[in-house]
């Protein structure tokens, strides 16, 4: 390699990096940003809401339930048809069926091959359960293969959770 050549890779470097900070220079003065100084915002919840659920926390179930509806619940639900099968006579597709899950033990249908995440989790899919793992499944049990960013509102987990409550041989009665 000879030295034209040295000098043409450090100035396509040199280039590329100056171009780069030329554009971000460009862009504050295109897109003017306000109160640089603030790094975060508060977030309030609407009063009557129900909190979250987290490892540390739980939710007043009632209230949160009573946020959601089963005609939204399957409409929701069409996010999840694409893996999920939902119906008495549906079988596994890429995610196992949901008929039934509601108070079925985590990880339990046997022709599913699930990670061994859900198969080591050894809880049911209770109200609090289905709601976390709802929220973001990844976070909720670590190393599932659920590939799902999650539902962030609570109307839309809550009616999901009574749809999938609704579609069982015995839907259980609402706390």
């Amino acid at each position: 390699m000879n030295s034209f050549e040295i000098n043409k890779i450090i100035a396509a470097i040199l280039f590329t990096v100056l171009l780069i900070y030329g554009i971000g220079k460009i862009s504050d003065l295109v897109f003017e940003v306000k109160n640089q100084d603030v790094v975060a915002y508060k977030v309030e919840a609407p009063e009557g809401t129900a909190v979250k659920a987290n490892a540390e926390t739980s939710i007043d179930l009632s209230a949160f339930l009573a946020l959601g509806d089963v005609a939204h619940g399957e409409k929701v639900f069409k996010k999840c048809a694409a893996c999920h099968s939902v119906t008495q006579k549906g079988g596994n597709k890429i995610g196992p069926k949901l008929w039934n899950v509601m108070f079925r033990p985590v990880g339990s249908i046997t022709d599913y091959k699930y990670s061994k995440a859900l198969i080591g989790y050894k809880k049911e899919w209770n109200w609090e359960e289905m709601n976390g793992f709802l929220i973001k499944p990844s976070k909720w049990i670590p190393n599932n293969k659920m590939g799902f960013a999650g539902l962030k509102s609570e109307k839309d987990r809550a009616s999901v959770i009574l749809y999938l409550n609704q579609n069982s041989d015995s839907p259980r009665p609402l706390p």
